[in-house]
């Protein structure tokens, strides 16, 4: 396993006073002084103790795909850094930063489920009941863990396998929201990004350490790659294994963890050149040139610009990306991919939580 995440120690006094405000909040919801809203239908949220970098959008598409044959579905997210305000919609012409990347990338993907945007998920719920028909019958919000205005039916927590929250600690000497006694709100707990190969002792000691209350289930997921898919171009998409070990590949990231990705990639070819950005970040013009320089640089023969879907999302219709290098673009998407036989657990956990809950019989009769 990695070794234990970085820590700011001389940011823990006022890392310290954070959590007392965020024990405070939590308080006064647990006391009922600030009140949680629940819904008449499925509510199922994922989310994280940390900030950013530990697979949300990936295991909601994961949902989606489960569920999206039976149900009507919606995906509620607050938009992370977009340029609207209050509640939008995704239809066919809205723009990527009228909701941001990661919604954007699940309205493109997903056409027939409503994706929405809304800091005030109650209101956000509010609106896709109102405004969408017909309604939706089971409510995915992704990134909201901590928005506890709204009380999830069903809670999943995602925890890095690179930088588990029990070794971590409060921003800003950490990058946890949440002090980790927030895990308690969970029924289920994915370790996310684990290496294909993790052992069963390896996994047992993981449970041991994040020490989950009975009544909670633990499951570990690990990246899948699919095949490289041009932006803009009909070429036919290809397996990673296409690229040969001559091959250069500039790889343009604005993730939360690149570091994954890139090494991913060099069991591919050792000639990965990455221009890494932070996340969700807006491409400038000046940005957009320093792309062209570092491409112009690889040899011409042997050359292919990679990004992910997310920064794809940001790309394609941005006016100053170079038509140059729109044939060399290629979008890697990734899945989330369950270890040791643990996919059919986890599909009858979220499967049966729906059942119960929905007012479409649908699965029950499948």
């Amino acid at each position: 396993m990695n070794q234990s995440p970085k820590i700011y120690y001389a940011l823990l006094p006022i890392a310290w006073l954070y959590g007392l405000v965020l024990h405070l909040r939590n308080k006064l919801f647990d006391w009922h002084w600030l009140k949680s809203r629940k819904f008449p239908i499925p509510v199922i949220v994922i989310g994280n103790l940390a900030v950013g970098g530990t697979g949300k959008t990936p295991h909601t598409e994961y949902l989606i795909r489960l569920l999206q044959p039976n149900y009507n579905l919606a995906v509620l997210s607050r938009g992370y850094k977009r340029k609207s305000k209050g509640f939008r919609l995704a239809g066919a012409d809205t723009a990527m930063n009228e909701i941001g990347d990661e919604p954007f990338q699940m309205a493109c993907k997903y056409p027939a489920v409503q994706v929405a945007v809304d800091a005030d998920r109650c209101h956000g719920i509010d609106c896709l009941m109102q405004k969408v028909k017909p309604a939706p019958q089971v409510f995915l919000l992704d990134d909201a863990y901590q928005h506890r205005y709204v009380k999830p039916g069903l809670a999943i927590l995602l925890t890095d396998y690179n930088r588990l929250f029990t070794r971590d600690c409060l921003l800003p000497a950490g990058r946890l929201r949440e002090s980790v006694s927030g895990k308690s709100r969970a029924d289920i707990v994915i370790v996310s990004k684990c290496p294909d190969n993790l052992t069963f002792a390896q996994q047992e000691s993981i449970r041991y350490e994040l020490a989950l209350s009975a009544q909670q289930q633990l499951y570990f997921t690990t990246l899948k790659y699919g095949k490289l898919r041009p932006l803009f171009t009909k070429e036919v998409e290809c397996d990673l294994d296409s690229l040969q070990t001559d091959k250069h590949v500039l790889l343009v990231t604005g993730i939360a963890s690149p570091v994954r990705l890139i090494d991913d990639l060099k069991h591919y070819t050792p000639n990965i050149h990455p221009v890494i950005f932070p996340d969700h970040h807006n491409f400038t013009a000046g940005d957009m040139q320093q792309i062209v320089v570092a491409f112009q640089q690889l040899p011409e023969q042997e050359r292919i610009l990679i990004t992910t879907e997310k920064d794809a999302a940001r790309l394609i219709a941005h006016p100053q990306l170079s038509e140059q290098l729109k044939p060399y673009i290629y979008v890697l998407p990734v899945e989330v991919q369950f270890l040791s036989e643990q996919q059919t657990l986890f599909n009858q956990k979220i499967i049966e939580y729906v059942r119960k809950n929905s007012r479409n019989s649908s699965l029950s009769q499948s």
